[in-house]
């Protein structure tokens, strides 16, 4: 609070700082402070531009690999499939998934057999 207030939390209890104003600097103080850290952990460091580079890496490394994949001689060993950047612990990573392979099996999704079915021929 001093630190990006100026505003000293003893002065609540002092009795200088009310409690609505109390809650209003607690609940705007900036992701870099302590504050959020405590309450969000390293979760607080990652900006939105920070998760869309990450989901950038990912993607790119898929590419490539999928590259790689299609144009490798049938003798070479297959490139193994990226592991996806780290993302703070509890973060939502909506991470690029591997391919299936022949013979795994799974069943469709209503949205695929609609789409299946109304695809021409």
């Amino acid at each position: 609070m001093l630190r990006h207030y100026g505003v000293d939390l003893l002065d609540w209890h002092r009795g200088r700082l009310s409690s609505r104003r109390l809650r209003v600097l607690v609940e705007h103080l900036p992701a870099d402070s302590s504050f959020a850290r405590a309450v969000h952990g390293e979760q607080a460091d990652w900006t939105v531009t920070d998760h869309l580079l990450a989901a950038v890496v990912d993607h790119l490394a898929v590419a490539n690999w999928m590259f790689a994949t299609v144009n490798r001689d049938e003798d070479t060993e297959p490139a193994e499939y990226p592991e996806p950047v780290p993302r703070p612990s509890g973060a939502k990573a909506e991470a690029v998934k591997a391919p299936r392979t022949l013979g795994e099996e799974r069943s469709a999704t209503p949205a695929e057999i609609v789409a299946f079915l109304s695809s021409p021929m």
